[in-house]
């Protein structure tokens, strides 16, 4: 179960790559936190994610797929895959920071970023 987490991290920040997004405020490179709030998933993980051109990916050297955008409001969409276990993530990222919540398998929980300084 600790695989859900991980992927969530991972990809805390994604759903569909979708064309119609430009560089955007958000770009960069963030450290994803991840909690478990429910079910037995690792406790915690902190994964680094990066955003380009609004598009969700990863950032770290676990193999792990990550999918999902942020929208010009800052708005987040994301799945993490790794083998045959998968997480979704939402929430919303604003300056610096973002935070809300995930679900996978049976477990669920919120998540928390901040932007690296490049």
């Amino acid at each position: 179960m600790w695989r859900i987490v991980a992927l969530l991290a991972a990809s805390l920040i994604v759903i569909a790559a979708t064309s119609g997004y430009a560089a955007s405020r958000y770009d960069g490179v963030w450290s994803v936190s991840v909690v478990t709030d429910k079910g037995d998933c690792a406790a915690s993980y902190r994964y680094p994610m990066l955003v380009n051109n609004g598009i969700v990916g990863n950032a770290g050297s676990a193999d792990i797929l990550v999918r999902g955008n942020v929208a010009p409001s800052g708005a987040v969409r994301v799945v993490v895959t790794q083998g045959n276990s998968s997480a979704a993530g939402y929430g919303r990222l604003l300056g610096t920071v973002g935070r809300g919540s995930w679900r996978g398998g049976s477990c669920s929980g919120s998540w928390t970023a901040e932007r690296r300084n490049s």
